[in-house]
């Protein structure tokens, strides 16, 4: 017998929600946990009032994760389609030793709450675009990709598109079922999974080794004719630069992105920013409150690249201004900040500051 659907859901759905707004209420709920494989969880979020979830395919939240010591900030990108926006989800690899995925696997159950910001970034395809697409990703590199796949499918868009993952063994592909099933049901997608290594698997269909210049024109003849999407570590990413090279594709429909933030920060090399020199001003103070040390910084230079000259390791991940984890309360002083929406505006009134974008225009003191 069927239970009749609530009358209180069916009023939510077929109301238009308003777009969930971390500047309103940032606290977001866990609704699911789900198992990927033996190391990668995926947690479903929804507002704690209705409302949805306005992002971009290959965007990333920010989340506020109160480990033992502390809360951290880390980014991780929305694994979920676009065009499902009452939920967002995020797709997490427990790393040996990681601070965060650690916690997250072991801590975060249905009904927490976490404070979260976003979405951001801009690691997205153009949807209104016919191009042809090839996705390329290896590890947990496969969330923002599989995104833009789930939102494409859900579109109806049959758009033609190569889906391309590279992972450890069998064992080890995140959303294998999902990803198998979407191939089945779009004449458009094509999928192609590369294995390392193929432990117990009996009868394995997919390509083994590592992804190769051949690999790849077998993959895709048509490479020339399609726009190209990657994530997945910073080797990775190296080598399909370098095969794309060697191949001669056109640089300009590369697109690539990082769950390592700080792979991506447009910053000078250590050697640089430690011979920085302020010739033509004068530097300023600035004081970390908690450990007493005193950096000198010139007025052109942020302030996590003047600690990093004088040999401390702040903690950073972006570097642009966009995931927060920078974010630090100033007890006094000015700073000319340059933000990429990795802070609250209720966050700035009551004093806090992003040291990655934060120039000093006077003597500061950071609690730090």
């Amino acid at each position: 017998m069927l239970m009749p659907t609530p009358p209180a859901l069916v009023d939510d759905i077929e109301t238009v929600l308003p777009a969930w707004d971390a500047d309103v209420d940032e606290v977001l709920v866990c609704r699911q946990v789900r198992d990927e494989t033996h190391d990668v969880k995926t947690f479903v979020f929804a507002p704690r009032t209705p409302a949805q979830f306005r992002f971009r395919p290959g965007q990333f939240l920010t989340l506020d994760l109160p480990v033992p010591g502390g809360t951290i900030q880390r980014c991780y990108t929305i694994s979920a389609s676009a065009a499902r926006p009452f939920r967002a989800s995020i797709t997490v690899k427990r790393v040996p030793g990681g601070i965060a995925s650690n916690w997250l696997h072991d801590n975060l159950k249905p009904g927490m709450e976490i404070s979260a910001t976003g979405p951001m970034g801009d690691f997205t395809p153009d949807l209104a675009s016919p191009r042809k697409w090839l996705l390329l990703s290896a590890g947990s590199g496969i969330t923002p990709l599989m995104s833009m796949a789930r939102t494409s499918t859900d579109l109806g868009e049959d758009r033609d598109m190569i889906f391309v993952h590279a992972a450890r063994s069998p064992a080890d592909i995140i959303f294998r079922q999902e990803l198998d099933m979407m191939a089945r049901q779009q004449d458009g997608m094509r999928l192609a999974l590369i294995c390392e290594n193929l432990s117990a698997e009996k009868s394995w269909p997919g390509l083994t080794g590592r992804l190769s210049p051949v690999m790849l024109q077998l993959i895709a003849p048509d490479l020339d004719e399609r726009d190209i999407y990657c994530c997945g570590p910073a080797p990775f990413m190296e080598a399909v630069r370098t095969m794309l090279g060697e191949l001669g594709f056109d640089m300009e429909r590369y697109h690539q992105e990082s769950f390592d933030f700080g792979a991506e920060e447009e910053q000078p090399p250590f050697e640089e920013i430690e011979a920085m020199e302020a010739v033509e001003h004068d530097t300023f103070r600035v004081e970390l409150a908690r450990s007493g040390q005193v950096l000198e910084c010139a007025p052109d230079m942020t302030i996590l690249n003047a600690a990093r000259a004088a040999g401390l390791r702040l903690p950073s991940s972006c570097a642009r201004g966009l995931c927060g984890s920078c974010k630090s309360h100033m007890i006094s002083g000015t700073v000319d900040m340059k933000h990429g929406g990795g802070i609250r505006q209720r966050e700035i009134d009551q004093g806090q500051v992003l040291l990655c974008c934060s120039k000093p225009t006077s003597d500061v003191v950071i609690d730090r």
